[in-house]
C-alpha cells in the first residue's frame, strides 16, 4: 500500500520550512507538541509541514499522528515496519522533507519548540546550520550529565572534525545540507557529526534545557552506549591507534621483562622458579590482544552492516507520496 500524499502545495517551491519529528512511545506529548509547534508556524508566517516519524512505538502514538494528519493536510507521517532506532528515524524523515529549510527536533518538548524563530531568524543572517546549544540541562541525573560532557569532549579531541560540544540533533538547516545527508546512506548514524562533516557556515544559539514533559525517555544507558560508539568509529580511527600503540607498549614492556630474566638467570643468579610471573604475564597479553581484536571487530561489523545492501529502513504505512523514481535507494515502502 502506497497512499499518496493529501497534501501538495501548488507551487512545491514556495514550502518554506519542514519539521521532523521522530517518535517512539510519545502518545503523551504528541498533541501539546503540535500545538506548540502550530504556534510557533504561525508566528513566523511561512508555507510550512510537519513530517512525523513512527519508529515503531507500542503505544497509541500512530492512532494520535493519523487522527492529527486527518484534521491537518500540513501533517505528514511515515510508519516504520519495527523500531529502527531515532537516527534512522531522523534520516527518513530528512528523506522526505520539500522544505527549503528543515528542523529537527524530538518529540519529549525538552527542546522548546519557540526555539525554532531564533534558530530561523539566525538562519536568514547567511548560515546554512543554526544548532541549538545547552547551557543547562534540566531534570536529569547526574551520571547522565557527567557522562554526556565527557562524551562530547572526548569526542571533540579525537576527530579531526570540529563537532559542538553540549548539542543534541536540535537544530535548522538548509534543504543543501540535507542534500548532503541523503548521499550518505551510513548504516551507523551520527547525524550532528555528519552535518558538521559537510562544512557549510554554521553557528549555534543557546537555550536551557527543560525537563521532559510527559512519559519516560527511550533512551536508556545502553543505547547512549551504543550511540556514544557510533559516534566514536564513524568520525575517528583513534580506537585503532591506541590497540596499535597498545601492542608496541606491551612489546615493549615483554623485551625488557625478557633483558630482566636473561640477567637474573646468567648475571645475578636470582631465579626463583614459579608459575605467578608466568600467569600475570598471560593475562595481561590476552587483555591487551582481546581489547584490540574486539576495536577491530567494532569497524568490522561497522563496514558489514554497510556492504550487506539491506534497506536503512522500511515504510509500512504513510501519507507522503512515494514515487518510485524519487524514493531514496536505502528505504523500502510497503
Amino acid at each position: 500500500m502506497k497512499p499518496m500524499n493529501s497534501f501538495m502545495p501548488t507551487v512545491q517551491e514556495s514550502l518554506q520550512l519542514s519539521v521532523v519529528i521522530p517518535i517512539y512511545n510519545e502518545e503523551k506529548n504528541i498533541f501539546n507538541l503540535y500545538d506548540r509547534l502550530t504556534g510557533v508556524m504561525q508566528t513566523l508566517g511561512e508555507p510550512y509541514e510537519f513530517i512525523f516519524v513512527n519508529d515503531g512505538s507500542r503505544d497509541n502514538s500512530l492512532a494520535l499522528i493519523k487522527t492529527l494528519s486527518q484534521r491537518d493536510e500540513k501533517v505528514r507521517f511515515i510508519n516504520f515496519s519495527r523500531n529502527f532506532g531515532h537516527q534512522i528515524a531522523v534520516s527518513a524523515g530528512l528523506d522526505h522533507t520539500r522544505g527549503k529549510a528543515i528542523v529537527i527536533i524530538d518529540a519529549d518538548l525538552q527542546d522548546p519548540p519557540e526555539l525554532i524563530i531564533d534558530l530561523y531568524k539566525k538562519m536568514q543572517e547567511g548560515f546554512e546550520v543554526v544548532y541549538a546549544r545547552r547551557r543547562k540541562r534540566v531534570g536529569e541525573s547526574y551520571l547522565k550529565l557527567l557522562t554526556a560532557k565527557w562524551f562530547y569532549r572526548i569526542l571533540a579531541n579525537i576527530t579531526s572534525v570540529e563537532i559542538p560540544v553540549d548539542t543534541g540533533d536540535f537544530r535548522i538547516m538548509s534543504d543543501k545540507i540535507v542534500q548532503v545527508l541523503r548521499n550518505m546512506p551510513e548504516r551507523n548514524k551520527f547525524l550532528r557529526g555528519q552535518i558538521s562533516w559537510a562544512g557549510f557556515k554554521q553557528i549555534f544559539v543557546e537555550y536551557d534545557r527543560a525537563e521532559r514533559a510527559e512519559g519516560e525517555t527511550g533512551y536508556t544507558y545502553r543505547k547512549m552506549i551504543r550511540f556514544a560508539l557510533d559516534g566514536i568509529t564513524s568520525f575517528s580511527d583513534f580506537p585503532l591507534k591506541v590497540a596499535t600503540m597498545s601492542g608496541f607498549v606491551v612489546s615493549g614492556i615483554a623485551f625488557l621483562v625478557m633483558l630482566y630474566a636473561l640477567y637474573s638467570r646468567f648475571v645475578s643468579h636470582d631465579t626463583v622458579p614459579g608459575w605467578t610471573s608466568t600467569i600475570l604475564s598471560v593475562l595481561f597479553l590476552g587483555g591487551i590482544q582481546l581489547i584490540s581484536i574486539g576495536i577491530i571487530g567494532e569497524y568490522i561489523s561497522r563496514i558489514s552492516n554497510n556492504v550487506r545492501g539491506r534497506p536503512l529502513y522500511i515504510i509500512s504505512d504513510t501519507n507522503v507520496e512515494t514515487k518510485p523514481d524519487t524514493m531514496p535507494q536505502h528505504a523500502q515502502v510497503f
